[in-house]
């Protein structure tokens, strides 16, 4: 039975849609991981400065594994402005995430953080004026009770630095509506690219108060580790979307959260209470559904196209 079911997985990962699912799930490994040392090593080194090397390495590498393919037509883009926007955007997502995961264990965090798809649907309703159902309102009223279950008064993580992840939220689901108003228009190396070119060069004037030379000689492999896993995280996530659509791939995100749990237990012997594993599982079912009516939807909309 067990060797019946893995030769199945083995013939599934070599079909595209195959491939995309265990991409995307290699892919919330690496941000689960990342989250994990990020936590780690902010108590040793300026945060600011960890910030810069994490958007530089992503555009140093993207730039040396691209170009020699691509030459300049890497640098092209037909919306500059919006490429800058999105790199705002997710370079104040992470200074949320750097900032917030000092004072929050990485699994709460992370499930909190994984709201964001459902309040994309729900921006996308009013930025791309796309039909939203009931349903998935109702989904988002779901995930949202099921954040204020995990901050609840008394609770483990209740504080003022719930704000960070909750600020997460609004940003990276900006972010993501804005990645698919430039998904088709864009080559998803340059978009890249510019993420990670115009996240180091927001954050390089102030290196100048927290660059620290001896933290990077001291720490130089944490730097290195947390620049790979943002970069290979996120070329992971481009390649699983060249390999399968969206609503196919949404449900495994939530990977994430397992993985996070996992690994805040095994690094901080973090284990969270009975409520907060409520909280989470409310936030973790409204998404999953959420991406589950979108497949079905997106299937039956090849099926039934319009003419």
């Amino acid at each position: 039975m067990l060797q019946s079911t893995i030769e199945k997985v083995i013939v599934y990962s070599k079909t595209p849609e195959g491939g995309g699912v265990l991409l995307i799930v290699l892919s919330s490994f690496c941000f689960a991981t990342l989250d994990t040392f990020t936590k780690y090593t902010i108590s040793l080194v300026p945060v600011f400065m960890l910030l810069w090397f994490r958007y530089a390495f992503q555009a140093a590498l993207t730039l040396i594994l691209r170009f020699p393919k691509q030459g300049l037509t890497l640098f092209h883009t037909p919306n500059p402005r919006f490429q800058a926007l999105r790199g705002l955007l997710l370079l104040a997502s992470s200074c949320c995430a750097f900032f917030g995961l000092q004072h929050l264990p990485v699994g709460e965090f992370t499930a909190l953080v994984m709201l964001s798809p459902v309040v994309a649907t729900a921006l996308a309703a009013i930025v791309l004026k796309n039909r939203v159902s009931p349903v998935r309102w109702l989904l988002l009223a779901t995930g949202l009770i099921g954040v204020l279950v995990v901050i609840r008064p008394g609770g483990q993580i209740f504080g003022w630095a719930i704000l960070f992840p909750l600020v997460l939220i609004g940003t990276f689901s900006s972010f993501q509506v804005l990645t698919s108003r430039l998904s088709s228009d864009e080559n998803p190396y340059t978009t890249h690219f510019y993420t990670g070119f115009v996240g180091s060069l927001a954050t390089t004037p102030i290196l100048y108060w927290s660059w620290n030379a001896q933290a990077l000689i001291n720490f130089w492999p944490l730097f290195l580790v947390i620049g790979f896993l943002g970069t290979f995280g996120h070329l992971m996530l481009i390649r699983a979307y060249q390999r399968a659509s969206a609503p196919v791939l949404m449900p495994y995100l939530y990977s994430q959260i397992a993985f996070a749990m996992l690994l805040g237990w095994v690094a901080f012997d973090h284990f969270p209470d009975h409520m907060a594993w409520v909280g989470m599982t409310l936030i973790a079912a409204s998404g999953i559904m959420n991406a589950l009516i979108t497949s079905q939807a997106s299937l039956m909309q090849t099926l039934n196209p319009k003419p």
